[in-house]
């Protein structure tokens, strides 16, 4: 009987196949105590098992190091070192033997008891990308307690190839399949991507995970149809169903009928078609039918990204996320040394394209050390994050000033402040930048010269535009936040998600005012946030003024695309009328142009 699961769409494309089930990774786990003198010898089991893990992982990273960005993308790299970090994390270490020394607990028992007590940490975060970093926990501990029952990882055991009843093969390493297979996990760790880049695989599904999970990152390096935080999905398909995802629409379709299956295979002809189009859009410039020049930047999160972006034809890095660097550190603080190494990366990376780097976005929703949590603070969105944060942290913020100043003098390099909406904000900021030049002055340090710029995320910001316009070079409209802050929703509560509107007019009209206002002064102004990379809403913010967009690689060509096949000149007036529309998104679809 044909069904539908519904999730989360966060790699396009249709991808048709036999399902492949791998089990749970999360195990049974005996639970009993141990005798004092036993103590010891469960510490050390835990130990191994996590040897074994991190020896595991260091093996993956060497056969990465001999692949290209295609065998593997850069993700992985970085998402690995992310599970080494939080292997060593003292946190979890010292809990564990806690649990094993006071409660005499057995090794696996202590272990899920600390990973229950951080992932509660991880849940009560108000940011969705730190927030699914929980999930990046509960595969490190998972993977210990395979190590130590002796078992593999979940996608790598051998199983029956559909169509081939009792014929055992190693999915990933039979490259003659000759049906299609799609994989279907509760969830997928960085280094079971890295073995499923490998496989035979056509698409994947998970019940967990969300837009900014590791899962979604990786697929979208890919460009791999998937669909994740499909809730039940693996408990619902069987083994060797046929399976449709709908990578566009968020949409899993078990034993679809002929007819329907005849219709996403269409579909499927269709979308690789396109994809063939688009690609040979990478060499034209993005220019409106009437010679509007379009300037398409790139979002990144880690250093490795330069080459994405450059190789999907970005003119530059609009924003490059420096939290990643300080994510799941636990207190210990990437050094102006390591800050600075990763920056410097980055910016030769881009081989002399702008780098717009945006200073460190944590704090009190977001802390920096889990063992560690606030509840004193009700709503932690509104409290002391990014640039509050930094400002109350001065040494911490000095030392990410310095090392981004000297990365500078590798390249093309602009300095992005998140959250502000003060004067005196702005003040401060001012003093802490002039405050590290003089520090490497006098340390006699190389530094290059940057552009000073401001997200504009927060409704006072954007009502405030010649305060900031006074004082800085380029303005960048952080959508996410703004639409978060404007509309009082709560992007990360489920209950009011369909209230997250970028089509309000209240919205619209901020984002339309700052770009009205940039222009008018001569000053640069870019949107980095979820609506520049919208192709629904492309020409909606050229006829706002827009002239630059950043947003994820894999979504630039798309955008150029509408971008070649528009005429500012007729969208502005349009756009105007959209804009103060009583309900914009009703404007957008009676309307033709």
């Amino acid at each position: 009987m044909t069904f539908s699961v519904h999730g989360l769409a966060v790699s396009r494309g249709i991808a048709i196949g036999r399902a492949v089930l791998v089990a749970s990774s999360r195990m049974d786990v005996a639970h009993y105590f141990i005798k004092p003198d036993e103590v010891e010898a469960e510490i050390a089991r835990v130990r191994a098992g996590r040897d074994a893990v991190v020896e595991e992982i260091y093996r993956l990273q060497t056969s990465i190091s001999r692949m290209g960005p295609k065998e593997a993308p850069t993700e992985l790299a970085a998402l690995l070192d992310v599970h080494l970090m939080l292997l060593q994390d003292e946190e979890l270490v010292g809990g564990v033997k806690h649990w094993i020394t006071d409660r005499l607990y057995n090794a696996e028992w202590a272990l899920t008891t600390q990973l229950e007590i951080i992932a509660r940490h991880f849940d009560e975060m108000e940011d969705a990308y730190l927030r699914e970093r929980k999930a990046d926990m509960e595969q490190i501990c998972e993977r210990v307690l395979r190590a130590m029952k002796g078992t593999q990882s979940p996608v790598l055991p051998a199983q029956s190839r559909p169509g081939r009843k009792g014929a055992q093969q190693d999915l990933l390493l039979d490259d003659t399949v000759d049906v299609p297979l799609v994989l279907i996990a509760h969830d997928l760790s960085p280094a079971d991507m890295l073995q499923f880049k490998q496989s035979v695989f056509a698409g994947f599904i998970t019940d967990v995970g969300g837009k900014t999970s590791h899962t979604a990152i990786v697929a979208r390096s890919m460009d791999i149809p998937a669909v994740v935080g499909a809730r039940t999905c693996s408990q619902l398909v069987r083994q060797d169903d046929w399976v449709i995802i709908d990578g566009d629409a968020g949409v899993v379709i078990v034993d679809p009928s002929p007819i329907i299956l005849a219709e996403y295979g269409f579909k499927q002809r269709q979308g690789e078609l396109e994809r063939g189009r688009l690609q040979r859009l990478l060499h034209t410039p993005a220019i409106t039918m009437d010679d509007e020049k379009i300037q398409l930047l790139a979002n990144i999160e880690m250093p490795e990204d330069a080459h994405v972006a450059l190789k999907a034809g970005a003119l530059g890095v609009g924003l490059f996320r420096s939290e990643f660097l300080f994510m799941g550190r636990y207190g210990q603080l990437p050094d102006e040394e390591e800050q600075y190494l990763a920056y410097k990366k980055a910016v030769e990376g881009m081989e002399g394209l702008p780098v717009t780097i945006r200073t460190v976005d944590v704090g009190a929703d977001k802390p920096l050390d889990e063992s560690v949590h606030d509840d004193a603070h009700l709503n932690p969105a509104l409290g002391l994050r990014a640039i509050r944060w930094s400002l109350a942290e001065p040494a911490m913020f000095l030392t990410q000033l310095r090392a981004i100043l000297r990365a500078a003098a590798h390249g093309k390099v602009r300095l992005l402040i998140p959250m502000l909406a003060h004067a005196s904000e702005i003040r401060q900021t001012l003093a802490h930048i002039e405050r590290a030049r003089a520090q490497l002055d006098r340390r006699g340090a190389v530094y290059g010269p940057v552009q000073l710029g401001a997200m504009i995320e927060i409704p006072a910001a954007a009502l405030s535009l010649p305060l900031f316009l006074k004082y800085f070079d380029f303005l960048s409209i952080g959508t996410n936040d703004l639409i978060q802050y404007t509309l009082a929703i709560d992007r990360a509560d489920e209950s009011v998600a369909h209230l997250y509107d970028p089509m309000h007019p209240a919205v619209l009209r901020l984002v339309a005012d700052t770009i009205a206002e940039c222009r008018a002064q001569g000053k640069d102004v870019s949107v980095c946030g979820e609506m520049a990379g919208d192709v629904t809403l492309t020409r909606l913010l050229l006829g706002l003024g827009l002239r630059s967009f950043s947003m994820h690689p894999a979504q630039i060509l798309a955008v150029k695309q509408e971008i070649l096949r528009s005429d500012t000149s007729k969208l502005a007036v349009w756009a105007q009328r959209v804009r103060t529309a009583e309900d914009p998104a009703l404007e957008m679809s009676n309307s033709h142009i």
